[in-house]
This record gives C-alpha cells, structure tokens and sequence, in this order.
C-alpha cells in the first residue's frame, strides 16, 4: 500500500485499516512459528503498512 492511497482515507477508515493490518500480521507470525507460512517477505511489508497507516494516523490527529 502506498503513502499516497493511505493519505485519501479518513481518520476512522485509518483507524478500521489498522486493526485489520495488525490482525493479518497476527496471523502471519502464528503462521511463521507454525511452520506454514510460504510467503516469509509477507510479514516485513505488513509491519511497513503498520507503520505507514500509524504515521499518516497521527499527523492527521495532531492537525
């Protein structure tokens, strides 16, 4: 995802495309440490959308 098609969302489409970003990265690592995961790369980009969404987040909320 994007820095630019993070920025055309408001705060609470942010805030519900957190929660399912942490939910996937969840689901990754059980994967991960189960043994079943195919895509490893899968993991490091879900935690940069983390980030990215966070940080677009907050500069939202302080302006």
């Amino acid at each position: 995802m994007k820095a630019s098609e993070i920025n055309d969302l408001s705060v609470e489409e942010l805030q519900v495309r957190t929660q399912e970003l942490q939910q996937e990265l969840f689901n990754l690592k059980f994967q991960l440490h189960t043994g079943h995961l195919e895509n490893t790369a899968r993991v490091a980009q879900v935690r940069k959308d983390v980030a990215r969404v966070k940080t677009i987040l907050s500069g939202k909320l302080k302006a």
